[in-house]
């Protein structure tokens, strides 16, 4: 049987005293990947905010758990010891602190640092540069996909691997990413859907007005998205519907 490794549960999310999430709904099984749609101010990063347990996101109620336990109230660093890697949308560049720093303390293994450096295709002297400081969006994007793969979670969280991309890069990075799902769990936010192209996504969701909206196949829901806009999914809020297959 299988068992979830990540359930959001009727969760809802204030910041700044704004409710920013409301009964949000999501049970992500073993070996699955999910993949996340939303227009811009959705909430789709703020979700990944509360999962990871960011003080500013505040939950009013409901409750997450992962691998079974309730994750609701602990801290961040507590939540990726147990098994949740992140690659960030806009990462910040950080002045006196190498790439290589930070990848030996996620993990001992040279040969995996450097095998890791050799998929997505960044030199070595990356390793001594200040982290993300005068890289290319391409090259931000590698940093950050190498270092969520370097901490080897079974919960890979992905905000826009595709956005700021150009296409040589972007397929690097889907093939990398494809290939390290074999084994993990992932939540990957998109908004154009581009990395789909890459990477064999199981179930899509909508995120609309802080609330999953719809979700099913991701091919379908993307092509209605691509077809119709958002506004399609509109008529699932408005019966309050969780779950609208495709």
């Amino acid at each position: 049987m299988r068992e979830a490794i990540l359930e959001v549960q009727n969760l809802s999310v204030e910041v700044s005293g704004k409710r920013i999430l409301n009964d949000v709904n999501l049970q992500i099984f073993e070996g699955e990947v999910h993949v996340l749609f939303g227009p811009n101010g959705s909430g789709k990063s703020s979700l990944i905010m509360a999962i990871l347990g960011f003080p500013a996101y505040r939950i009013v109620s409901g409750r997450i758990l992962f691998r079974g336990k309730d994750i609701t109230y602990l801290p961040t660093n507590e939540r990726v010891k147990m098994g949740i890697s992140v690659a960030f949308q806009n990462p910040p560049a950080i002045r006196g602190v190498k790439l290589g720093g930070i990848l030996k303390h996620l993990t001992q293994s040279e040969k995996k640092i450097n095998d890791l450096l050799t998929k997505v295709n960044l030199p070595v002297s990356f390793l001594e540069r200040d982290v993300n400081f005068g890289f290319s969006g391409g090259e931000i994007k590698k940093s950050e996909i190498l270092q969520a793969l370097a901490q080897n979670g079974r919960l890979l969280i992905l905000d826009e691997p595709d956005s700021g991309v150009d296409v040589e890069n972007l397929r690097v990075l889907g093939n990398v990413i494809n290939e390290a799902l074999k084994d993990r769990s992932a939540l990957i936010i998109t908004h154009l859907g581009i990395i789909l192209q890459y990477i064999n996504a199981d179930i899509a969701h909508v995120l609309m007005n802080g609330t999953i909206a719809c979700s099913g196949h991701p091919t379908k829901i993307l092509g209605q998205i691509l077809n119709e806009g958002y506004a399609w999914c509109e008529k699932c809020l408005k019966i309050r519907t969780q779950r609208c297959e495709l």
